[in-house]
């Protein structure tokens, strides 16, 4: 007898038992090898990809009126197996007594459930084509159930939570999906409708097969919704929506006409036509995210979507970016998939980079240089200046860890960084080589390399090397420059960068640099492929005013503020050129270069008041807020609170543009911190009478009783209690009562709500839970509220686990959102120090919540 080793991982002895029975003779030691470890490995992947094809689900699922009870369901998977040297593993993320049967061609077999998996030994599979049967449980955790709703939200790995397969994006399959649901409910699924029938109260909807989708995009809702259908341009679209105001249901149209123009863009763009069988979208009230780009079956937040006459250019603006973002995902993401969703940020960042092209064409009067700017550098920065600060491509073992990967440095830094390949290879280049991507791999899955191999194909130059740098490691650089002026002319200009954490990394990367003059502005290209260059173009120039870096707002990082500048901002015609200076003079605050906060504060103020346009005036107003609340003793706060008041207000009346006017209204309503800023507040809300050219909604005046009832307004509680009367949608009325208690003036009943979050069903609403948060946090209640910073953390681990993928950086952002003490930062500190195993994607998006924390300590006085 030979000697063998083994190395046995996360599988029990009874399951190797029962594995072991089934083997053919032979040497036990060569079956069975793969490990059953929760979640899905890439081992597991990486096997499954390799023996398995064409995969095909037929699922039935019975779903009641209600929330609570259990949703009896069936399905029929069946595939193409070779290899059967490994038992089969089936992702089910559910208890094992939610699988009531279990099938293999025909047969029933004993259930072998091991860590998250249906196991299935080989002697019960066959060469070639196999069928597996499972009656089960549906689980609860992604179906997002309401009383008379629900839907579900499967990305990144979330199919295996409601239903059994094999969950992982390059395992495309068919799915064919019967629903059964209460005879008054409507349903929107991947597929078109085949046919339904009515059985007494309840019916059922048999949907035709789907195109070949991965699991994470398979999709349904169905419940209580009005259902909208649109034929245009030999296209029929339906939109299923439960909206009640009648001023918000007027967007209905402009909501299908965005639709279309985006999809004619993205065929026009990739000469790629549509390649789905229908395109239907649904608004979802308080829905996770923005939008989720499921196959014919589109979900949007339904507050983003209905805009009443009172929506600002931005909202229109972000409304239209987003139907484009999800439109273009139809090509990147659902018709090429990544391999592995440590590429999710593929599909992100075409989606994001192909909508600010698409609204560039779509929008009137949009401005997309300044909409790129604003949308995703400050943003993109609030990540990589942290010490958390991760890369655009990030490693990922298993599946579970997945929507850690999902922030701010996928969706923003990496269109920065797309913009600048594509200024790189030339605009022609750059689409053709997206063209052969596209075709290449339709209807399957691709890796970033494999990308980046054909455009590389199109450019002298090494892409491989640029790509190092700027996806697969972290942070940002930092820009200085050498200046020296003789005879009233330039004789030295040299420019130089290295990493903000003291590299000496090069980010080769086009920008320019502008020399504002009395009368003229002369803008200049730097092509900043060395760790310094000598800026000859500028030699011999006359010595302007002051010098503007970053002039067109594309370079990445951290740039020089030439302060003579501050002075003569309103010299700058270009809005762009504007915006650009505004976010490097609060780069420079963050870092305490040149400016602080209160220049900052005096700057943004003064800069407000002059400002037209729209998308600026709202970075500088947020600005405000930030430089107030953040970096502001609450002494100082105190002080300053009555003239920055006046100035708001005074400001806001002197605007033209009814939108501005309400940008300076809800800064007034951030700040109001006096009582006679908080009686004005009261007498708009009671009265309902919004200042004259200001134009307030509904939502608008709960969010005034909700200002009012955080800073202990009297009579608070009546004030919340008539806001809720007011409101008329039933979904808005939840919502209020469940931010009720976190608004509460008594302790107490906060502390009770605070406790209540421990419990997972009460997090079910995750875009309430942080707004709740963002209330039981802010500034005013900061004193009782910092209690629970330390329990906040220790349930940051569960929360990645049974929340979405947004959901830990909304939790913890609401949570540390505005907090400046020294034992706020100590309490991270401490927590992190005592948890030095801590889950370094985690601990990542703790110190990037918290890094204002940090700086506040250096920067408020």
């Amino acid at each position: 007898m030979s000697k063998h080793s083994y190395t046995f991982k996360a599988a029990s002895l009874a399951l190797s038992l029962a594995l072991l029975s089934g083997c053919s003779k032979g040497p036990a030691t060569s079956a069975y090898t793969l490990p059953v470890d929760t979640g899905v490995s890439r081992e597991l992947a990486e096997h499954r990809n390799q023996t398995l094809r064409n995969v095909q689900y037929d699922i039935r699922l019975q779903i009641p009126k209600g929330k609570n009870a259990p949703i009896p369901a069936s399905e029929m998977i069946t595939f193409d197996i070779q290899d059967l040297s490994q038992a089969l593993q089936i992702d089910f993320k559910e208890k094992q007594e939610h699988v009531q049967l279990v099938k293999v061609n025909g047969r029933e077999v004993p259930l072998v459930f091991e860590n998250e998996h249906i196991v299935i030994s080989p002697k019960h599979l066959k060469t070639g084509h196999n069928q597996v049967q499972i009656d089960f449980t549906a689980g609860n955790l992604s179906l997002n159930r309401n009383e008379d709703y629900l839907y579900t939200l499967l990305v990144p790995d979330r199919a295996r939570t409601v239903f059994p397969c094999f969950d992982q994006p390059d395992m495309k399959a068919v799915f064919k999906l019967t629903l059964t649901i209460p005879q008054d409910w409507k349903a929107l699924a991947n597929a078109p409708l085949q046919d339904s029938v009515i059985t007494g109260a309840t019916k059922t909807y048999t949907y035709l097969p789907s195109d070949t989708i991965p699991t994470y995009l398979f999709s349904f809702v169905a419940g209580d919704f009005s259902k909208v259908s649109n034929s245009d341009r030999g296209r029929t679209m339906h939109f299923y929506h439960r909206e009640t105001d009648q001023d918000k249901l007027k967007s209905i149209a402009p909501i299908f006409s965005i639709h279309r123009d985006a999809l004619a863009f993205m065929e026009d763009y990739t000469q790629i036509p549509y390649p789905f069988q229908k395109f239907d979208f649904v608004a979802i009230p308080d829905f996770q995210y923005g939008g989720m780009e499921h196959v014919g079956a589109i979900d949007y937040k339904a507050s983003t979507l209905f805009l009443d006459e009172g929506a600002t250019k931005d909202q229109l603006v972000a409304r239209s970016n987003l139907i484009a973002h999800e439109t273009a995902h139809m090509w990147f993401g659902d018709l090429v998939t990544m391999r592995w969703f440590n590429d999710v940020w593929m599909k992100e960042v075409f989606a994001n980079f192909m909508a600010d092209k698409i609204s560039k064409t779509t929008v009137k009067n949009s401005n997309y240089d300044l909409k790129f700017l604003i949308d995703h550098f400050p943003t993109a920065y609030s990540v990589d200046r942290t010490a958390g600060a991760n890369p655009i491509r990030q490693d990922l073992a298993n599946l579970q860890d997945a929507g850690s990967l999902y922030g701010h440095i996928i969706y923003h830094k990496a269109p920065v960084m797309m913009r600048q390949l594509e200024r790189l290879m030339g605009e022609k280049a750059f689409q053709e080589g997206l063209q052969v991507y596209l075709k290449t791999y339709a209807n399957g899955n691709a890796t970033w390399p494999q990308l980046i191999e054909i455009l590389d194909a199109r450019t002298p130059a090494d892409l491989q090397a640029w790509n190092q740098v700027w996806v697969n490691e972290p942070g940002r650089p930092v820009f200085d420059c050498k200046l020296d002026v003789e005879d009233g002319k330039i004789s030295v200009f040299s420019i130089s960068q290295k990493g903000e954490d003291g590299s000496d990394r090069l980010w080769p990367q086009l920008f320019e640099v502008a020399l504002v003059y009395d009368d003229r502005v002369e803008e200049y290209t730097v092509n900043m492929n060395q760790p310094s260059i000598e800026f000859q173009e500028v030699i011999g120039k006359q010595w302007p005013l002051y010098v503007l870096f970053n002039s067109s707002g594309q370079g990445y990082g951290t740039f020089p503020v030439d302060a003579r500048g501050i002075s003569y901002l309103n010299k700058l015609q270009n809005p762009v050129m504007r915006a650009s200076t505004y976010i490097n003079l609060y780069e420079n605050m963050l870092n305490g270069v040149d400016i602080t906060p209160d220049m900052m504060r005096y700057v943004a103020l003064l800069q407000s008041a002059n400002e037209q346009e729209e998308l600026n005036l709202k970075l500088l107003t947020g600005y405000l807020s930030d430089t107030f609340w953040k970096f502001t003793s609450p002494e100082q706060r105190t002080k300053i609170a009555p003239a920055f008041e006046k100035n708001l207000w005074d400001a806001m009346e002197k605007q033209k543009s009814g939108n501005n006017k309400k940008l300076f209204f809800k800064a007034y309503q951030n700040i109001a911190m006096t009582k006679e800023a908080q009686d004005r507040l009261h007498q708009v809300w009671e009265t309902q009478k919004a200042p004259a050219g200001v134009n307030l909604n509904e939502e608008d005046y709960t969010s005034l009783a909700q200002s009012l009832a955080v800073r202990d307004y009297p009579n608070a509680t009546g004030i919340l209690q008539q806001q809720l009367a007011r409101i008329k949608n039933p979904d808005r009325q939840k919502r209020l009562q469940f931010l009720m208690p976190a608004l509460s003036g008594d302790e107490q009943v906060r502390d009770a709500f605070f406790v209540s979050l421990k419990d997972r069903s009460n997090r079910d609403k995750e875009a309430w839970v942080g707004s709740a948060l963002s209330y039981l946090h802010h500034p005013l209640r900061a004193a009782s509220s910092e209690k629970y910073l330390r329990e906040s953390l220790e349930l940051v681990e569960e929360i990645q686990l049974t929340g979405d993928i947004f959901f830990p950086t909304n939790w913890l952002q609401s949570t540390f959102g505005y907090y400046q003490t020294p034992t706020a930062a100590a309490t991270v500190r401490t927590f992190l120090a005592e948890h030095p195993d801590y889950n370094p994607k985690l601990k990542g998006k703790i110190l990037q919540a918290a890094d204002h924390v940090f700086r506040a300590e250096k920067l408020v006085k």
